[in-house]
């Protein structure tokens, strides 16, 4: 028994207007830009927030519990699965991580 995990992401050229909702409402958070009234103030607390953040993109992560003989033959049925079902391959990318769920189970 394997726990399967397929991030899928937007490609990098998909724009991604949910996470540039999350990147700016971090940067006022954290540039403390809410206690600010005056837009082009707020828009410098943004841009000056100490934490750093330049990116932030949103995606969806699918676990799976799945049975087969090793990791590299489960990896390659939800390979399969994230082709077809998972992920729009025309604007997003996936990767599959497979880890065993028990001792016996081979990695």
């Amino acid at each position: 028994m394997f726990m399967a995990r397929v991030t899928v992401m937007l490609k990098k050229s998909v724009l991604d207007p949910q996470g540039a909702a999350v990147e700016r409402a971090l940067k006022i958070h954290l540039g403390d830009a809410s206690s600010v009234k005056d837009a082009s103030a707020k828009d410098a607390a943004v841009s000056g927030s100490v934490f750093g953040i330049s990116s932030v993109r949103v995606g969806k992560v699918v676990e799976l519990t799945i049975e087969g003989p090793d990791a590299e033959s489960v990896r390659e049925k939800v390979k399969a699965l994230a082709d077809r079902l998972l992920a729009n391959p025309v604007m997003e990318e996936y990767t599959v991580d497979v880890e065993p769920l028990c001792d016996s189970c081979t990695a």
